[in-house]
């Protein structure tokens, strides 16, 4: 009973995980391009993204329920604030650090707009993007544990107040240990071949 209860928590939590971590991923990336080669989008919105990343994602859930209830879509939209704001800067960062050298190169041989944006500039900021990628996946998971603490949903958050709520020392301490498994696991999966094809290409070790 234990086992399929844990299975289920598991599960749950992996699927919100990916799910908000995607759009959180996308919409990051994309907003912290805008924000590097967009005056208007520096200017206007710069100083929003500066300050909304100082608020803790777990401030944004009850206005979450607020708009959407009780509901997976509440949990959702921490779990991507939580991480779109740390990728989106990120990703501002390493785009703006691209060395102009080779973007007025790229431009010579006849590269602009989207092309340039697709085929020189982000590639050449891939790095930091992948820094700002692995820093939301932490962010995420941290936002989702604390959306799924404060009200029934299934997850591993909920696992863990049930067995805070039953005293269950044994029970809380195995939801942890599975929830740092799970960090290290889905990162390694995720990003630890990303990260040595990354430092092989850009000469950070050995080919």
């Amino acid at each position: 009973m234990h086992d399929r209860t844990v299975v289920r928590a598991v599960t749950t939590s992996v699927v919100r995980l990916l799910l908000g971590y995607s759009m959180a991923l996308v919409g990051g990336v994309l907003l912290g391009v805008a924000l590097a080669r967009a005056k208007a989008v520096k200017q206007f919105v710069g100083p929003l993204v500066l300050g909304l990343g100082s608020v803790p994602s777990i401030c944004w859930l009850p206005v979450a329920i607020l708009w959407f209830g009780l509901s997976e879509t509440s949990i959702q939209v921490v779990v991507v604030l939580g991480a779109l704001l740390p990728i989106a800067v990120a990703t501002e960062t390493a785009v703006r650090h691209v060395p102009p050298q080779i973007i007025r190169a790229a431009r010579t041989m006849g590269a602009s707009g989207p092309r340039l944006l697709a085929t020189v500039v982000v590639p050449a900021a891939f790095p930091g993007i992948l820094g700002g990628a692995k820093l939301g996946w932490t962010f995420a998971l941290r936002s989702l544990m604390a959306g799924e603490l404060l009200f029934v949903s299934g997850g591993l958050g909920q696992l863990l107040e049930t067995g805070r709520d039953l005293g269950d020392t044994a029970l809380v301490l195995a939801v942890v240990v599975l929830i740092v498994g799970l960090s290290r696991l889905s990162e390694w999966a995720l990003f630890g071949r990303l990260d040595r094809e990354v430092a092989r290409r850009w000469g950070a070790e050995p080919a």
